[in-house]
């Protein structure tokens, strides 16, 4: 067997696992959920029982295309490291799209009638802006 050979074969049966990126925590697993979509609204502040601030938005994505057009509505939850970071997300418009990386999680309470009622809870991790909305786009005031 030739030594290219070899070095394929050894590769097939030991295929390289992609590495965590140097970091000085403890890797934890959670769900990851990326969602592409529209800001609905600017985002919300808000503050926590014990007073931290944290900021509401919901992004809409759209899949399918004509009869089968279908929007889907994500409720995303920011907590912003800083003044500057709550800022700037204050300072998105509606219609911006967006590029939203989050920890997701189903959470229950109970509706008015004592029901459990589940629902999809987003914690962003990463945002990214893809586009914001242009003059035209841009609600009338």
């Amino acid at each position: 067997m030739s030594a290219f050979l070899r070095s394929v074969s050894r590769t097939a049966a030991h295929p390289q696992v992609a590495a965590r990126a140097f970091s000085s925590t403890a890797q934890r697993p959670y769900a990851k959920i990326t969602i592409v979509g529209n800001l609905a609204d600017t985002p919300e502040l808000r503050a926590s029982n014990n007073g931290k601030e944290y900021l509401r938005y919901s992004v809409a994505s759209n899949s399918g295309s004509g009869d089968n057009r279908k929007t889907s509505w994500f409720n995303i939850t920011t907590f912003p490291s800083s003044t500057n970071a709550r800022d700037f997300y204050l300072s998105l418009e509606k219609g911006t799209m967006v590029l939203v990386e989050g920890q997701a999680s189903i959470d229950t309470y109970e509706d008015a009638e004592g029901k459990p009622v589940r629902t999809l809870g987003v914690v962003q991790r990463n945002l990214e802006i893809l586009r914001r909305p242009s003059p035209r786009d841009a609600p009338a005031e």
